[in-house]
């Protein structure tokens, strides 16, 4: 029997998943295993590195358990970005891997964010790339970096373990903030900043291109064939979208999760403050990113700060999100003059402001927690068209329409709620776990299952339904829209004051 499945290993902040898919973009396997997290500190994150690998290992064991494996073709990685670990030269970690979430590194941030090092990385000046944590790292523990031999992102570290090779995906690589976009290349200017020299850095490979072989004492613990082709991946969000088969200009990605993230792919590097651009997981391209950082995580704060222990709808044989939303649909667009500017966790693009807070704005009698929750979600929608308003400055190709996924993507009511207020058509993704779909297009691409990554992205990804702008909803977000964008400016030299005071 000929190799025609692909093996896809998605090992994100809180577990590893593996998932084997066929040609056509089926699950025919899969197993998960969690990752544990520890914040040792508020504003920390880290994990031990060697988890990275046993969740991995019996995701795998788990995936494979009643597949042929001689059927399976390749294997490809995908991950949560930003996040590393410094190793020793036997490749044991120094001190714990710093995770994406960790947000330590404040002073560094204000230290050393510049201008030029935007233009370099693409990376708007914020905590998260790695970067300014090997900086803290620097500052703080000095005999870490002096003991460090290797620092890698996730990708690489398993990728190490998988074949013996340092080696990652440009597109894996590129997230930690130590990449110059314009060479696609670490940067020695980054580098020398922090104190290492490349040749700590793994070496650099194309997402869809062959690192190595799987060696044969991982392959018996995996239950894998020794010899299995290894293909670079890319960070979770660049495999997310393409595995919601955003491979090309003209549509994006938008991730409805705990928060939001929506993508756009493009030919040319341009830097903005109105997103984040990555190295795209189709080699050549770029991704721009927009961040917001409220998503299902807002209807999570209704339900546990407006509701509180009365629990309303909590019961309901429909579920929470339902009860309420058929409450929500009762109210009129624009939630009867109530605007929520959902700023909970900051303003990241286009604004990228840590003072940022939320907002309610419009209050009257007339409204109850049902005005609350559209109101919420109807903030999201507008925040999401400003951004991506601002994005479209810089792309040459609009965006026409939005593939989804998320569990907010699940919502039928919110999915035409943005489509109204953002004006542009959103499409549910046919497969709700794109993020081990696209590592698995590029295992597909990378060994000859499909010719190339993207005649592998249009066989293996489907669509689901269409939620067209209505035009009525439509006129009258537009106005209610000129208000939203004008409320963060307004206030926005009222934030740092409320900071100071709460400090």
């Amino acid at each position: 029997m000929n190799a025609d499945l692909v093996l896809a290993v998605d090992c994100s902040t809180t577990g590893a998943k593996a998932i084997v898919w066929d040609a056509g973009g089926a699950r025919v396997g899969e197993g998960r295993a969690p990752l544990e997290l520890s914040v040792p500190a508020a504003g920390y994150g880290e994990q031990d590195p060697r988890d990275w690998w046993t969740a991995t290992s019996a995701a795998i064991r788990g995936a494979v358990a009643t597949i042929d494996v001689a059927r399976i073709a390749a294997l490809a990685v995908t991950h949560q970005r930003e996040t590393f670990a410094c190793l020793d030269e036997h490749g044991d970690a120094i001190r714990p891997a710093m995770l994406w979430l960790d947000s330590r590194a404040g002073a560094e941030v204000e230290q050393y964010g510049t201008p030029r090092v935007h233009r370099l990385t693409g990376k708007p000046v914020n905590p998260t790339p790695g970067w300014y944590k090997l900086l803290w790292i620097a500052r703080h523990e000095p005999w870490v970096l002096e003991a460090t031999r290797h620092v890698v992102d996730v990708h690489a570290y398993l990728v190490h373990r998988l074949t013996g090779l340092w080696a990652t995906s440009t597109a894996s690589a590129d997230p930690l903030g130590l990449v110059d976009l314009s060479t696609g290349d670490w940067s020695d200017e980054l580098l020398g900043a922090v104190g290492l020299d490349r040749r700590a850095l793994p070496a650099l490979h194309q997402p869809g291109d062959r690192i190595g072989a799987l060696k044969p004492a991982a392959a018996g613990e995996l239950g894998l064939p020794s010899g299995l082709p290894i293909i670079a991946g890319a960070g979770d969000g660049q495999c997310a979208g393409l595995g919601a088969g955003i491979a090309e200009p003209g549509r994006a990605y938008l991730n409805l999760g705990t928060g939001l993230i929506a993508g756009t792919v493009n030919r040319e590097y341009e830097p903005s403050s109105a997103y984040r651009a990555l190295v795209g997981a189709v080699p050549g391209t770029f991704d721009y990113e927009l961040f917001i950082g409220a998503g299902t995580y807002m209807v999570n704060w209704f339900a546990d700060t407006i509701l509180g222990s009365s629990g309303d709808g909590g019961n309901s044989p429909d579920g929470f999100e339902q009860y309420w939303e058929a409450r929500a649909a009762r109210i009129a667009p624009g939630s009867d003059g109530l605007v929520v500017v959902p700023y909970w966790n900051g303003a990241l693009t286009p604004y990228w402001d840590h003072h940022a807070g939320g907002v309610m704005v419009g209050f009257a009698g007339v409204h109850g927690r049902a005005h609350i929750y559209r109101a919420i979600l109807e903030g999201i929608a507008f925040e999401l068209r400003l951004c991506v308003e601002e994005a479209e400055r810089h792309q040459v190709e609009p965006v026409a329409e939005f593939v989804a996924m998320g569990g907010g993507s699940h919502s039928p009511f919110w999915c035409q709620l943005i489509a109204d207020i953002v004006g542009r058509t959103v499409i549910i993704a046919g497969q709700d776990e794109a993020t081990s779909l696209g590592a698995g297009i590029l295992a597909a691409a990378g060994v000859g299952v499909h010719p190339d990554i993207l005649t592998a992205a249009a066989a293996m990804t489907t669509l689901g339904a269409r939620f067209e702008p209505d035009e009525v909803s439509a006129r009258r977000y537009d106005a209610y829209y000129d208000a939203y964008r004008a409320v963060y400016p307004a206030l926005r030299p009222v934030f740092p004051l409320l900071r100071g005071a709460a400090a």
